[in-house]
């Protein structure tokens, strides 16, 4: 496991995961919960670096019934969906605040919007550089590797950083828009 940057603290069995345990990825995200065999298998949890879980039930590694909630407490529900659609397209986070007064736009669910190093795109769980193909976390670690379908999809739909102050010197740009304390880490493309 330690080869690969994953790592497993819990109960073992012949050398292998079994009984309760927690299972941490490369990613950082984690499996909290009942393995057999050295697979998820039983109650479990996942939890994701953005904050986000999914809640299922597994057998031999595969979730049989499960539940996803967004980081902002959002649950998904597969059917009777009416987050986000064509008639409705406040965020969650409007939903539950009512909207910002006249003149305030709410970019995203965060608000203010974390700020998006200079050339990127804020993917939703990290930024994406589109010159290397990489999306890192918002603190820096190496998530993944875009392949062609997601670089087209990140590049047309997600939030330029080179769209927020448009028109507006650098200066003059207002501080609501600076970043937070926890996503100033030294974080460089």
């Amino acid at each position: 496991m330690e080869l690969i940057g994953s790592s497993y603290k819990g109960d073992t069995k012949n050398g292998r995961m079994e009984g309760r345990g927690e299972y941490t990825f490369p990613t950082g995200s984690k499996y909290v919960g009942e393995m057999k065999d050295g697979m998820f298998h039983g109650k479990g949890v996942l939890h994701f670096q953005n904050g986000s879980k999914y809640e299922a039930t597994w057998e031999n590694g595969t979730s049989r019934q499960g539940s996803f909630t967004f980081a902002d407490g959002l649950q998904y529900q597969e059917t009777d969906w009416d987050y986000c659609n064509g008639f409705d397209r406040r965020f969650y986070s409007e939903r539950c605040n009512g909207l910002r007064p006249a003149g305030e736009s709410q970019l995203t669910d965060l608000h203010p919007p974390r700020v998006i190093p200079d050339g990127c795109y804020d993917c939703g769980d990290g930024f994406y550089d589109p010159t290397t193909r990489v999306i890192t976390s918002y603190l820096g670690r190496f998530l993944r590797n875009a392949d062609d379908s997601e670089h087209e999809w990140i590049v047309r739909t997600c939030r330029k950083a080179w769209d927020e102050v448009v028109g507006v010197p650098p200066e003059k740009v207002p501080t609501s828009v600076a970043a937070r304390p926890e996503e100033t880490s030294n974080f460089n493309l």
